[in-house]
């Protein structure tokens, strides 16, 4: 990533531009609805982490957190459209992990929405966080333009920073399938058993929102209560794969 510069935010101006970057990525009526300048600047007052990812002058990347007990929870990242496989999230994260271990901070907490499998695979296998609890209606109702009209469920994962970046590849061979995926990509629930579990997310859930808000919502109870009834017997979450199959075991 030689042409983006990451650098931390305190500047007023910047945490303005920073504000209205995000509000335009969640296509939200006001900065208020993901974070403000206002907290941002509290936030870096106070020694917790804002920074920007610019390319040039321009401002393509922003990420926020604040500090937990014995951890740095991220609160929002967010990238311009574009910079989405392009390494600019990446690049954020790797600053983050950077800043939280100059600080002596070992773990990094986030959560994240798990219908959406390009999260999932950048969080689980590309970092190699690992989701710890499955949390439903977490923030209550959103009204930005991501998540409006939805439940917000979210993953619960923590990053250990001593352990080398990314995650191998999940071995998912003989696993038993809890949720599959048919035609129209609609949640199938199965009757799946065993040491190995397969639980399906839909392609494009941000997409299926603006256009089947129904079929989004029948992928969300769906996918709720397979893993809530798998992580209830005991099954843990142990990466996702390229094409969207969570792989859960039983120790």
């Amino acid at each position: 990533m030689v042409d983006i510069q990451i650098r931390e935010l305190s500047d007023l101006d910047e945490l303005a531009a920073a504000a209205e970057l995000l509000r335009r990525i969640w296509r939200a009526d006001s900065a208020d609805q993901i974070v403000n300048a206002g907290m941002m600047r509290a936030f870096a007052h106070s020694g917790n982490y804002v920074a920007g990812a610019y390319r040039g002058a321009e401002l393509i990347g922003v990420g926020v957190g604040f500090l937990g007990a014995g951890h740095l929870h991220s609160h929002v990242t967010g990238v311009v459209s574009g910079g989405q496989g392009a390494g600019v999230g990446y690049a954020l994260k790797l600053h983050q992990r950077a800043w939280a271990l100059a600080r002596g901070i070992d773990a990094i907490c986030w959560t994240f929405d798990p219908l959406v499998r390009r999260n999932a695979y950048f969080n689980l296998a590309k970092l190699g966080a690992r989701a710890t609890a499955y949390l439903p209606d977490f923030y209550g109702p959103m009204d930005d333009g991501v998540n409006a009209r939805d439940a917000s469920d979210r993953l619960y994962v923590r990053w250990e920073l001593a352990a080398p970046v990314g995650a191998p590849e999940v071995d998912h061979r003989g696993a038993a399938v809890l949720l599959g995926r048919a035609g129209g990509d609609v949640p199938v629930p199965a009757a799946g058993s065993g040491p190995r579990l397969l639980i399906a997310v839909p392609a494009d859930v941000e997409q299926m929102r603006r256009v089947e808000p129904g079929l989004a919502a029948r992928w969300r109870i769906a996918v709720r209560e397979a893993m809530t009834g798998a992580l209830g017997d005991g099954y843990q979450i142990i990466g996702v794969t390229r094409d969207g199959w969570y792989v859960l075991i039983r120790p």
